[in-house]
């Protein structure tokens, strides 16, 4: 009993820790908590179940074909569980992408939904890995060794891969040309079925430390540029704020000591933690998350033509904006 729940434990907790922080980055305009529960709840329990299911029965379909163990596991490994795994967790931001059309504002909004989807399907898998490749196979050794592995070595794989869904759309998202809005989807689809077949072929086709050590060196080095291209998207959103929010001082709707606080990221990480001592840390929290929303919607108005009523938007945000303004700055 207790090596299941340990590895329960660091099958999960670990990777609500890394969605937690994937949250943290998106510091301008924050998704709702909620969604962000959903998907991850999709992706550890309804991808990864049918994942399990589907995998299976591609491999015992195959060796029925071939007779050959070898093979199958390689068919699944490379070609079954990149596509069937990869869909089934893109399934979460699709639903996003159509349902809550309006809370898909940015590129970044994309990596942060497709990521914690990835990290929900990421903490099943980590617990059956732990557990039975690792407990039942070399004991408590094993179930040590996979925790390392797991977590902290391939701990970013899942996000890694699915964040190139998010980004393809969230690029259909916001483009204005019609053709991308097909082939933004498909694309990065293509790219997160096909790291993910890399990444599995390497480790599969021959086990050993030196290939290991390569795959290793291959993920990391994807990872590491994948968080440059989030810290730029995180630039992106605070050049877009400082366009959309700065007529808002002319306006009335914030005051520009604020406009500059709403510019900072370290001005936006502290200032919720200060308010708590003088119980304004919802109000605090809100006004930035009403700045980002505002900025969005005011570019989009502008740049798309999706049949959203952005003017309502807008007007509702401006609105609560101004208010909180108003009781922050008395």
């Amino acid at each position: 009993m207790i090596p299941f729940v340990l590895s329960v434990f660091f099958g999960f907790v670990p990777m609500v820790v890394y969605a937690a922080w994937v949250y943290w980055l998106d510091r301008y305009e924050q998704e709702p908590k909620r969604l962000l529960g959903i998907v991850f709840l999709w992706g550890a329990l309804i991808a990864a179940a049918g994942a399990l299911i589907f995998n299976s029965i591609w491999d015992a379909g195959f060796y029925l074909l071939t007779n050959s163990e070898r093979l199958s596991a390689l068919s699944t490994y490379i070609v079954s569980a990149p596509i069937i795994e990869e869909f089934l967790k893109a399934l979460a931001v699709v639903g996003i992408y159509f349902r809550y059309r309006h809370e898909f504002d940015s590129i970044l909004d994309g990596i942060v939904y497709a990521s914690i989807a990835a990290l929900g399907f990421a903490a099943t898998e980590n617990t059956l890995y732990i557990y039975e490749k690792g407990y039942l196979a070399s004991g408590f050794s094993g179930l040590v060794s996979l925790i390392l592995v797991r977590v902290f070595l391939v701990g970013w794989q899942h996000p890694f891969y699915t964040a190139f869904t998010g980004i393809g759309l969230a690029v259909a998202r916001l483009t204005r040309v019609r053709i991308w809005r097909i082939l933004a989807p498909l694309i990065g689809f293509s790219f997160a079925v096909f790291t993910h077949s890399m990444h599995n072929l390497i480790i599969s086709i021959y086990p050993s430390y030196l290939t290991c050590l390569l795959g290793s060196i291959i993920d990391w080095t994807g990872w590491l540029a994948m968080f440059t291209f989030v810290l730029y998207t995180v630039y992106r959103e605070r050049q877009l704020l400082e366009r959309q929010l700065e007529e808002e001082i002319a306006l009335g709707t914030i005051t520009e000591t604020q406009f500059k606080r709403c510019l900072s990221f370290t001005h936006r990480v502290f200032d919720p933690l200060m308010s708590v001592f003088n119980g304004q840390y919802g109000l605090v929290r809100r006004f930035y998350q009403l700045c980002g929303e505002l900025a969005h919607k005011k570019a989009q108005s502008a740049q798309l033509d999706d049949h959203i009523d952005y003017t309502k938007y807008i007007e509702a945000y401006r609105s609560e904006l101004t208010k909180i303004s108003r009781l922050l700055s008395a």
